[in-house]
């Protein structure tokens, strides 16, 4: 199966996904090894290290885009970051880490409908050029 997607940032991953439940900071969201550590997220100890982020925005604080881009430098960050709504925060951590450290990680949005009917057991594969992105997975569940 694969969907469109509008790309905020461009870059090529694949992985398991995880939707959140709820928005989320990277400041003092999560730690230097990708968990979440914000005691009030519903999904408090996952880890997102490496794996394909679905939430449906960020939350706050343009700290976010640095602690994304050290994330993405440690090896420590989402494979690829899909958003329901666009937001300028979570890219632009993506592109810092590009400009800096040479690491391409893709931030795509997609409709409100495409983002709920994206499967959970199936790696996704998200390709994301200057402007269009696909994300396509297997129809066969892991």
């Amino acid at each position: 199966m694969i969907v469109s997607a509008r790309t905020l940032h461009p870059g090529t991953a694949s992985g398991d996904p995880i939707r959140l439940t709820a928005p989320l900071s990277f400041w003092g969201g999560t730690d230097e090894n990708g968990r979440i550590v914000d005691a009030h997220h519903p999904q408090c100890g996952a880890i997102l290290a490496g794996r394909i982020l679905m939430m449906e925005s960020g939350r706050g604080s343009s700290s976010s885009s640095s602690v994304l881009a050290e994330q993405i430098r440690a090896r420590t960050a989402p494979a690829a970051v899909i958003l329901a709504r666009p937001d300028p925060i979570i890219p632009l951590g993506a592109l810092i880490a590009h400009e800096l450290y040479d690491l391409a990680t893709p931030v795509i949005v997609v409709d409100q409908p495409t983002y709920d009917a994206l499967p959970i057991d199936r790696i996704l594969q998200v390709e994301a050029g200057p402007t269009q992105a696909t994300i396509s997975w297997s129809t066969v569940a892991r």
